[in-house]
């Protein structure tokens, strides 16, 4: 998709800080860190969510997996620990619809969401 900020980042058209690269993936930091380490990883291919990359494309999906551990144990944090988030749709709060993954850590993080408020 031309107009997909993350298939231009992946096809190189728009620079981003690189930390990992395969055949399938990219994987680069974050913009606006949530935590000092933040990386996204990203499929090549466009697919707007990780459901629709795994009904199509399983290798895939679990290519975007161990990506993820290989930057948690790249970035330093695989021993204390990380967190790997997928925002699907406008209620999780994805804002680009293109499938990534947040690898997050490198310091003690808070609570996944917060209680509900109703």
């Amino acid at each position: 998709m031309s107009d997909c900020l993350f298939c231009r980042i992946g096809a190189g058209e728009i620079p981003a800080e690189v930390v990992l690269e395969t055949e399938t993936t990219l994987a680069f930091r974050d913009i606006t860190p949530h935590a000092r380490v933040h990386v996204l990883v990203i499929p090549r291919e466009h697919h707007d969510s990780l459901a629709g990359l795994a009904e199509v494309d399983a290798q895939g999906a679990a290519d975007l997996a161990v990506v993820a551990g290989q930057v948690a144990q790249q970035e330093g944090i695989a021993e204390s620990g990380y967190r790997v988030i997928s925002n699907v749709g406008p209620d999780s709060g994805q804002e680009v619809p293109h499938v990534h993954l947040h690898v997050l850590g490198g310091e003690r993080l808070g609570p996944l969401v917060q209680p509900a408020q109703r």
